[in-house]
């Protein structure tokens, strides 16, 4: 697994192992995942079309199994086990994706406590934004079937992990906004896949003190579109506000969809919502736990800017852990709120009762 360039070096890093396995995943073909003698052939039941589910039972002699993580199995009434693991002989890829992440499946009759190198394949499919539900099977004696398939070694999952905290900047540039003058877009790039991340510079941040920041993840349905389902989108101009007002300061706003899980899984979510579940037992019952979101990027922004002291706008106690992880010094925080609306009160309460978000709900409401 090594390339040679123009310049004469050979090369493999983590990182494109990773990057190669995950674009394999998204294509519907499979990877092998190895750990000294072990090789694990593993696929992603989320893309792969069923007449490739079917030659992958018979290319492994039907020894196939399916991982369920610990939070879908918790759905399904298996509890305290963790992942577990499903013999897939003789099921259809139907049925096989009804155990997987669909509501009202009837709990496996026989199953197994997962291996930990299954468990470490839904790492590949976070990665790849596709929900967790792994065909994989141990072909540690025989992986001629597979000998074409990328493979990435399960060290490289961690060593990678180096990868997600280097970015480089890569333009700034003054945009004029609506409501709060002028600001500087700042571009990032980095981290697994390369992609661009954007700095939000508000007025003249003051880098002797610690700066006000907001940390943002995507919300396409709420940013753009102004979703009722969430306050994403009152949060975003309410925090550029709060930024204006405290004298300049810093809105990063990261590529982490769904809490980390991506529009497909956060759209099947809200199909499950709009069938009564709130917004973690939907996620539970795509095999996703309740918070996927990295902050890697954002530490790495931020010192890219200079700024290693800042007053955090957030209601999420796993930001500022996030942040004083990767030793950016978090002095202090004040909440940033949106409307509360019918549509969005029970998932606000979700996230405060059951996520620990930060929210004095009941007087939002009662200001309402």
């Amino acid at each position: 697994m090594t390339q040679t360039g123009d310049f004469g070096f050979r090369f493999m890093t983590p990182a494109m192992e990773v990057e190669r396995a995950v674009a394999e995943l998204r294509f519907g073909r499979p990877v092998l995942l190895a750990n000294g003698s072990q090789k694990l052939a593993v696929l992603s039941l989320d893309c792969v079309a069923p007449s490739v589910y079917e030659q992958f039972a018979s290319a492994t002699g039907n020894r196939h199994k399916l991982l369920l993580t610990a939070p879908r199995a918790q759905r399904l009434g298996i509890c305290g086990e963790g992942d577990i693991a499903v013999p897939l002989a003789g099921m259809s890829f139907d049925d096989a994706s009804k155990l997987s992440y669909m509501v009202g499946a009837s709990a496996p009759v026989t199953w197994e406590k997962a291996d930990p190198m299954m468990s470490a394949s839904t790492e590949l499919a976070r990665l790849a934004l596709l929900l967790p539900a792994m065909i994989c099977a141990d072909v540690s004696h025989d992986d001629s079937c597979f000998g074409a398939c990328c493979r990435v070694d399960l060290a490289s999952l961690t060593r990678a992990d180096v990868a997600r905290q280097s970015f480089e900047k890569v333009v700034r540039t003054r945009v004029p906004l609506m409501d709060f003058g002028n600001a500087d877009f700042v571009v990032f790039r980095g981290g697994l896949a390369q992609k661009d991340q954007v700095a939000i510079v508000i007025g003249q941040p003051d880098l002797t003190r610690p700066v006000p920041i907001r940390i943002h993840s995507s919300c396409i349905t709420g940013d753009l579109c102004g979703s009722l389902k969430c306050d994403c989108g009152d949060q975003l101009r309410n925090g550029l506000m709060l930024l204006k007002q405290a004298g300049g300061g810093v809105l990063l706003y990261l590529d982490q969809e769904g809490r980390g899980t991506g529009i497909g899984a956060k759209m099947r979510a809200y199909g499950y919502q709009h069938a009564g579940l709130d917004t973690i037992d939907a996620d539970a019952e795509l095999g996703l736990h309740s918070e996927h979101r990295r902050y890697e990027a954002a530490v790495a922004m931020l010192r890219l800017l200079e700024i290693t002291r800042v007053a955090v706008y957030t209601n999420n106690p796993a930001k500022i852990a996030g942040l004083r992880a990767g030793g950016i010094e978090v002095d202090a925080r004040a909440p940033v709120t949106g409307r509360v609306t019918a549509e969005n009160e029970n998932y606000l309460r979700t996230k405060t009762i059951r996520a620990g978000h930060m929210l004095d709900l009941e007087s939002l409401v009662a200001a309402e």
